[in-house]
C-alpha cells in the first residue's frame, strides 16, 4: 500500500489494478491533488472476490473508493469508474464544466467512453490478445467496431480541443487509457489524426503521466498465466456470491 500526496486530511483509499478504468481514476486524483492511499486489488489473482473488496464493490470490477469525508463528513463508497470520475469531479468542482450545457456535454461523451469504447474495445481486446482460440468473425467484429469509435472519436476533434469542448474534462481522462493500447487493438493513429493531436496533448501532462505509471510495475502479462486467465475469464468470474 502505497500513500500519494499525503496532507492534513484523511486521504481517499482507492482499490484498484493498472487497468484503463483502474487508470481513469489514478489520473484524476493526480490531476486534482487530492490525498489518496493505493490499496492494490490483484485481479489475476482473484483479489476482487474478496469479501472486503465485495463489499464496497459488489459487482467484484475494479475501481472503487472509500472517501472517509464522504456526503455530510461520513465514509462514502464509490464503485464503477465512471460514477467515481462524477464524484470526484462534483467534490472538487473541477474538470464537469462550468455550465450547465458544458456539464451535460460532458457528461454525453463519459457515457459514450462508459458504454462503448470500454466494453467495445475491452472486447476487441479480448479476442484479439486474451482468447484461448483466434475466432475470425469476433476479431473483425471488435476490431472494425474500435476503429468506428475511433472515427467518432476523431471527428468530433477536428471542430474542438477536447471531447467536450475547449476544456479538458473527465470525459478526456476516461477515454485517453482505453486508447493506450491501441496497436493492440488493430489501430494505427496515423489514420486519426486530430484523435492523435488530443492523445499526445493528453499524454503529455504530467498528472497523466504520474496516474499511468501507478501500480504499472505490479501488473504482469496474463496471456500465459493460467491461474490469471481462471480468474479474469473462467468460472471463478461467474460464481453467484
Amino acid at each position: 500500500m502505497a500513500t500519494r500526496r499525503s496532507r492534513p486530511s484523511a486521504p481517499i483509499e482507492v482499490h484498484s489494478w493498472p487497468t484503463p478504468n483502474g487508470q481513469k481514476v489514478h489520473i484524476l486524483l493526480e490531476e486534482l491533488g487530492l490525498p489518496y492511499t493505493i490499496h492494490p486489488v490483484n485481479i489475476g489473482q482473484g483479489d476482487q472476490f474478496k469479501p472486503e473488496f465485495l463489499a464496497i464493490s459488489p459487482n467484484n470490477k475494479i475501481p472503487a473508493i472509500l472517501d472517509p469525508n464522504g456526503p455530510e463528513g461520513k465514509p462514502f463508497p464509490v464503485f464503477e469508474s465512471g460514477a467515481i470520475l462524477l464524484y470526484l469531479a462534483g467534490k472538487t468542482g473541477q474538470f464537469l464544466g462550468s455550465t450547465d450545457a458544458e456539464r451535460y456535454t460532458v457528461l454525453q461523451w463519459l457515457m459514450f467512453q462508459m458504454g462503448g469504447v470500454g466494453p467495445m474495445l475491452g472486447q476487441n481486446h479480448h479476442f484479439r490478445v486474451y482468447a484461448p482460440e483466434k475466432l475470425t468473425y469476433a476479431i473483425e467484429r471488435y476490431t472494425n467496431e474500435a476503429k468506428r469509435l475511433y472515427g467518432v472519436i476523431d471527428k468530433r476533434l477536428r471542430d474542438t480541443e477536447y471531447l467536450a469542448g475547449g476544456f479538458y474534462s473527465i470525459a478526456d481522462i476516461a477515454t485517453y487509457p482505453w486508447l493506450v493500447p491501441h496497436e493492440r487493438q488493430g489501430i494505427d493513429l496515423a489514420e486519426y489524426p486530430d484523435l492523435k493531436r488530443w492523445f499526445d496533448a493528453i499524454a503529455a501532462r504530467p498528472a497523466v503521466q504520474r496516474g499511468m505509471q501507478i501500480l504499472a510495475d505490479a501488473r504482469k502479462p496474463v496471456e500465459n498465466d493460467a491461474k490469471a486467465r481462471e480468474a479474469m475469464f473462467g468460472a471463478t468470474q461467474y460464481a453467484r456470491r
